[in-house]
């Protein structure tokens, strides 16, 4: 699946700069066109893979590229105001050659968690392609008007998207570690799953060919219907020597003398297929009741075959409660590593995001009640008790 990809405000930047980094390293070729978008002028300076041309500074008249300071209501404003700077770059991407947009953001701050929304909802209005979002949730250690931030941005994102795909640090955040390398690490683990997930079906000439596709119109098709959506992995290390043919002529005339055994690579493919869908998600979830659902297995031909992934396919559909399970194999011929990625679009049954909304609002309840106190607490600073004193004007 090849997509134009828009990362807005700093942590977008850079999720957006791993996927590239990502693209690079495994030659997956998902990512068609980038764009990085912020009020920060330090934060695109930070970036080293996003072209220099694709870096856009939006609201220098009203921030002097400082950015918004967590205020995504003036984020917003800000992207609604410069659209056409940010419309100014997307003009370079080959519409023609995309499958869809994905707009990333951290839902926490303030550029991306205000403009994210708004550019969204601007690309559905001029394309036809599919719009989709990858939004950061908070830690619940962040602070208040981070949460609410992140409250208020989930809700209006998944409004203007065709689906918003959930990554939640405060699942993958470990103890003891700094918070640079925390986020170093969760961003490799986004670029992981969804690198995987989206790369299926981008097979190069002369490469090895899957038995079962999944090309972007299956993806495409998971997550129609709008929504919310999570994603599984699992992954195990193979041994894998590459000296002998693994290609799907292979598979049939038996001509790989290290073919695996069908029982033990069934029996492989349908654990990890268990791991994936019940381990950590990207949003933890209930997997009951998902409206549909998508399994990826990808590794060296020879560690994959049909009957895996038929057997994990009817297990998803058991879990899930849903007909609308697909399902295919994804060939990576160098890999020493066989991995599930289970896609589960429309979930409801989500306790975080409750979570996420009780602790917003408890937030708004407070700062409300703060600024409605503020101007009487500043009276009663500055005044003398008996009125004596008078200002100068």
């Amino acid at each position: 699946m090849k997509l134009a990809m828009i990362g807005f405000g700093q942590a977008g930047g850079k999720i957006l700069d791993k996927f590239l980094e990502y693209d690079e390293r495994h030659d997956s070729g998902i990512v068609r066109a980038a764009v990085a978008v912020n009020t920060a002028k330090a934060d695109l300076m930070g970036l080293d893979h996003v072209p220099q041309e694709n870096r856009v500074l939006i609201g220098q008249s009203r921030v002097k590229g400082h950015g918004v300071g967590a205020d995504n209501e003036l984020g917003a404003e800000i992207a609604e105001e410069d659209i056409d700077e940010v419309q100014g770059a997307i003009d370079s991407i080959p519409v023609h050659e995309v499958d869809a947009f994905l707009v990333i953001s951290g839902l926490g701050g303030g550029t991306g968690s205000g403009g994210s929304p708004v550019i969204a909802k601007h690309l559905k209005r001029i394309y036809t392609e599919p719009v989709y979002g990858l939004g950061v949730l908070p830690g619940s250690d962040e602070g208040g008007i981070y949460t609410l931030n992140a409250a208020r941005s989930f809700q209006t994102f998944v409004r203007e998207v065709d689906n918003l795909l959930v990554f939640d640090n405060d699942a993958w955040r470990k103890s003891g570690e700094s918070v640079q390398g925390g986020y170093d690490e969760i961003n490799e683990e986004i670029v992981t799953r969804f690198g995987i997930l989206f790369g299926a079906g981008e097979v190069e000439q002369g490469g090895d060919v899957a038995e079962s596709v999944v090309d972007s119109s299956e993806i495409i098709n998971t997550l129609a219907g709008g929504g919310v959506s999570t994603v599984g992995y699992a992954s195990e290390t193979v041994d894998n020597d590459t000296s002998g043919g693994s290609g799907l002529l292979s598979r049939f005339t038996g001509g790989d003398e290290q073919m695996e055994d069908s029982a033990s690579t069934t029996n492989r493919i349908t654990s990890l297929v268990r791991k994936a869908a019940l381990g950590r998600l990207t949003l933890p979830c209930e997997i009951e009741g998902t409206e549909r659902a998508l399994l990826v297995t990808a590794g060296p031909a020879k560690y994959l075959n049909r009957k895996g992934i038929e057997r994990g396919r009817k297990w998803l559909e058991e879990q899930t409660g849903s007909m609308e399970v697909r399902g295919g194999d994804y060939p990576v011929p160098n890999s020493q590593q066989v991995a599930s990625v289970v896609l589960l679009s429309g979930v409801n049954n989500v306790p975080r995001i409750k979570e996420l909304q009780e602790v917003a609002i408890e937030a708004q309840d407070n700062i409300d009640d703060i600024r409605d106190e503020s101007e009487e607490n500043l009276q009663d600073l500055v005044e003398d008790d008996e009125d004596e004193l008078e200002p100068l004007f």
